[in-house]
């Protein structure tokens, strides 16, 4: 708490520095690791994230024109654009004039900001740091616009400028995870109906260490947006073959009971990405029930399962990865690991008993060093809040 306090006094001081004057927000929100449910979120699909205690930081102090100028300070770059003319220009502050353009798209005509951006969620690495920037964007503005926004509006404005603006066709799970978090808990969330149900985490029971693959990752790239094409073009399949009705919308209007009849009818890769979805769901609710029993033994065959069918089925695995998940599940003291994130390298995830997290940390470590010449980036997270929203004293 004292470290998270002396962060953002510590960025006020540079807000005053850097613009001089005060800022008159401050938004935080939190990046997530999702312990299970990869890639159902755009197939209206059952997800099971935790906000983890590493947040973005926005701050924010109201302009009288129609200018917005941003410091973004950990990559040491600074932008400024015009209200009136939001263009693409394929870099981050496209994620700032997102927000813009999705205030705009609800009809609400903003006025110009200064902004800074800090952001302690590490970047592409599968932790949602860009939901994270979105979120608490969404929270200063809707607070510098006089708007009484909700953290569930603060994830759907997130959502909207990511997938409209910036071109990342992702769902709505991230965004949700960073604004909707509770501390010690996970979050089932119904990515059709928006409905979110808080999961217990004992921390007593149960440790959460991130390890980094090395290979970074970027979502408006390639794979992912090939995914999202595979399975739309599936379940177009599955209508045209009468197996999915055609009122159906998303790979979620298919049941495990249909898989039999899918391989008859798809192509090998569409079925292969099908029945990652549809196995996806079936093991969020059962990841669910297990962590509620505190049955260990299914979390880990849940989490192995879902390792092996994002790397057989939904390739999207690496070489490190699929070692690192190797290798955490040999060590004493780990219930489980697959990789978390839409894939294609970041971070894995590794549940462990809190006794065993240190020497499980240095075990991959060394071992990851030995095999790939260096050593791991590797984090322990909790769950935690959500995003929020501070009102400075001016």
């Amino acid at each position: 708490m004292e470290a998270r306090e002396s962060w953002v006094e510590g960025a006020c001081s540079n807000f005053a520095r850097d613009y001089g004057r005060p800022a008159r927000w401050v938004a935080l929100a939190p990046g997530r690791v999702n312990l299970i449910g990869e890639h159902t979120d755009y197939n209206e699909g059952l997800a099971l994230p935790c906000a983890i205690d590493r947040q973005a930081m926005v701050l924010a102090a109201p302009r009288s024109d129609r200018r917005v100028r941003v410091r973004a300070w950990d990559l040491g770059e600074t932008g400024e654009f015009s209200c009136d003319s939001l263009v693409r220009q394929g870099n981050w502050l496209d994620f700032v004039q997102g927000a813009f353009f999705a205030f705009c798209e609800q009809g609400i005509d903003p006025h110009g900001f200064d902004l800074a951006i800090a952001s302690r969620v590490p970047l592409n690495a599968g932790l949602s740091s860009s939901a994270a920037l979105g979120v608490a964007l969404a929270a200063a503005l809707g607070a510098g616009l006089g708007l009484d926004t909700s953290p569930a509006e603060w994830a759907r404005l997130a959502h909207r400028a990511e997938n409209e603006f910036v071109g990342v066709r992702c769902g709505i799970l991230d965004p949700f995870a960073s604004a909707l978090g509770r501390e010690g808990h996970a979050l089932r969330i119904d990515c059709r109906t928006e409905t979110v149900d808080a999961v217990p985490i004992s921390g007593a029971e149960l440790a959460i260490l991130l390890v980094h693959s090395g290979v970074e990752r970027r979502l408006a790239e390639g794979v992912y947006d090939e995914r999202v094409l595979e399975c739309r073009e599936a379940l177009e399949a599955a209508r045209r073959a009468g197996i999915a009705p055609a009122s159906a919308r998303a790979l979620r209007d298919l049941e495990a009971d249909h898989l039999s009849q899918l391989e008859e009818v798809l192509e090998p890769v569409a079925f292969r990405r099908a029945r990652h979805v549809i196995g996806e769901n079936v093991r969020v609710e059962a990841f669910c029930r297990a962590l509620t029993t505190g049955d260990l033994d299914a979390l880990g065959v849940l989490l192995a399962e879902g390792q092996d069918s994002l790397r057989e089925d939904y390739a999207v695995s690496t070489p490190e990865i699929d070692w690192l998940c190797s290798s955490g599940r040999e060590c004493e003291g780990v219930v489980g690991s697959r990789l978390t994130g839409a894939g294609m390298g970041g971070f894995t995830l590794h549940l462990v008993l809190p006794g065993h997290l240190e020497s499980v940390r240095e075990r991959i470590s060394e071992a990851f060093q030995a095999r790939f010449g260096r050593r791991p980036e590797s984090l322990a997270v909790l769950p935690s809040r959500g995003a929020w929203l501070e009102t400075r004293s001016v």
